[in-house]
């Protein structure tokens, strides 16, 4: 017998194989909750998500830009988004915050008017998020 072992039993220092057990049973459980935490997290987000693609732009005149794109987004819920116009520089010169009523259907397609201050060489949607 070794001395640890000697001091291990005369304080009552064992480890005994119930209590490494427990031990890793509690470990088990506290990774299974954290990862079932982080999946419904995901899940939740991506049920929320609203995900927008561009289709066309049309520079109608010096001070309107037409933007055509459709959106994905969950039915029932308003969508609010931010379509800007901008010159060939990249500067923005039309911007527009337009919202949407709720629907029935999954996916959107819609075509708005920018005005804009300055002839513009592009019109693009910056983001849309549900209000």
């Amino acid at each position: 017998m070794t001395t640890q072992q000697m001091l291990d039993e005369r304080y009552g220092r064992s480890r005994s194989r119930r209590r490494r057990i427990v031990g890793w049973s509690v470990l088990g459980v506290l990774a299974t909750a954290a990862v079932a935490a982080l999946g419904w997290t995901t899940v939740q987000r991506s049920i929320e998500s609203v995900n927008i693609d561009g289709l066309s732009y049309a520079v109608e005149d010096a001070r309107t830009v037409s933007v055509t794109f459709q959106l994905t987004a969950p039915p029932g819920r308003d969508i609010a988004c931010a379509i800007e116009a901008q010159d060939e520089e990249h500067g923005i010169v039309g911007w527009r915050i337009v919202r949407y009523p709720a629907a029935e259907s999954h996916g959107q397609q819609f075509t708005e008017i920018v005005p804009t201050v300055a002839e513009a060489t592009t019109g693009l949607v910056n983001s849309c998020w549900l209000p």
